[in-house]
């Protein structure tokens, strides 16, 4: 399932900054706008990856998985 999330993007004097408005921590700063994109895409991608692991290590052994839409 693919997942949509909103990056804030801006110029800045020296490049770009941008981050994830649903995903605190995830910030990146490149010289162009398309560097700042894909930096992000992967940031966000290495942050939700850790978080998961983050998570079920927490759970244990036993535990469900459940899709939740909001």
């Amino acid at each position: 399932m693919k997942q949509t999330f909103t990056a804030v993007v801006k110029r800045e004097p020296d490049g770009w900054i941008g981050w994830i408005e649903e995903v605190p921590g995830v910030n990146c700063q490149e010289a162009t706008r398309e560097e700042l994109i894909e930096s992000l895409r992967i940031t966000l991608a290495e942050a939700l990856e850790f978080n998961r692991q983050e998570a079920l290590g927490a759970a244990g052994n036993e535990y469900e998985e459940l899709s939740i839409a909001v």
